[in-house]
């Protein structure tokens, strides 16, 4: 896997686990991204791709859209937030005890010019990995912790990317307000 960083505030971090598991290597990006209107982009920068405009409340319960060469991620908190994005090999495998609510679907990166944007504030992370259909798994936890205006919380947010065939958006675990 070929991989370039140009990273706008953090530095990967090799999960020496991750060895333990042959076939399966993995990159770790810890971000902080502000989720102005309740959004972040992961997106393939090459393309100058467009957020989509039209939701659904569908698009809204489901926090996850997807569009041509774009995914939208939808935090619960309009703040800023906690993101992990990792790389892998193959598919990392999920423990679905462990997250509120989980998404999967393709993302469709013909450059390889992998890129996480904030709605409002720019490039947060570039990452040059091969070109092709990858595999998109979101996870959500702590969703359950946030406050009441929605200000405060211990909401985190990990997207791990994986090549694969494409797939539609299908949400595995869905989390519902108490």
């Amino acid at each position: 896997m070929r991989q370039q960083i140009q990273n706008h505030h953090d530095q990967p971090r090799h999960d020496p686990r991750a060895r333990q598991r042959p076939g399966l290597y993995m990159i770790s990006h810890d971000l902080e991204l502000f989720a102005d209107y309740h959004q972040f982009y992961i997106w393939d920068h090459g393309v100058n791709p467009r957020a989509p405009e039209d939701y659904s409340e569908e698009d809204i319960q489901r926090m996850v859209k997807t569009a041509p060469k774009v995914i939208v991620i939808q935090p619960v908190r309009d703040m800023t937030v906690p993101v992990q994005i990792q790389i892998h090999e193959s598919d990392p495998g999920c423990s679905p005890l462990q997250w509120d609510h989980i998404v999967e679907c393709s993302l469709e990166l013909p450059t390889g010019q992998l890129q996480v944007h904030e709605s409002t504030g720019g490039p947060k992370l570039d990452i040059n990995i091969n070109a092709g259909t990858w595999r998109v798994r979101a996870l959500f936890s702590g969703l359950d912790s946030i406050s009441e205006d929605g200000l405060e919380g211990n909401d985190h947010y990990s997207i791990h990317l994986w090549p694969g065939a494409a797939m539609p958006l299908h949400v595995v675990k869905q989390w519902t307000k108490n």
